[in-house]
């Protein structure tokens, strides 16, 4: 299903209803490329799942960031840096894939093979003609 979010509020609104799904053991995969919004949906989600951390970075160089949400743990990663699956899951990732984890994946096509096969798969890209807006799409 394709969605069309004109700016961050939007994006913030579209991820707040994705994470009232959500529940301990799901995971959600962002693919995009750099710039597409994947860490901007990524922090809206977490927010959304009671995350309450000050700051949220992107864990593009820890590669893995964990935080309290509300009735869960969050992993949010970033497998952008990683060169193959084997060095995916050296880091452990399986543990976060999981009660009580509820998984963020930045760059997943890093190590498809990983992904548990009940994953959330979000595409997001730019629209060219509006800098602000984001093309949405949930694979089945």
């Amino acid at each position: 299903m394709l969605h069309r979010l004109n700016n961050e509020e939007e994006t913030c609104a579209f991820a707040a209803k994705l994470a009232s799904g959500l529940k301990p053991g799901d995971t959600v995969a962002l693919t995009g490329e750099l710039g597409a919004g994947k860490s901007v949906f990524a922090r809206a989600l977490m927010r959304s799942l009671g995350v309450t951390d000050e700051a949220l970075p992107s864990p593009t160089f820890a590669l893995i960031q964990t935080y309290q949400g509300r009735g869960c743990m969050v992993a949010h990663m970033d497998w952008y840096r990683l060169e193959t699956a084997s060095e995916t899951e050296t880091l452990g990732v399986r543990e976060y894939l999981a009660p009580p984890w509820i998984s963020i994946i930045e760059w997943p096509e890093r190590a498809p093979g990983l992904l548990p096969p009940d994953v959330r798969r979000i595409t997001l890209t730019t629209v060219l003609d509006h800098p602000d807006a984001r093309l949405l799409l949930i694979a089945d």
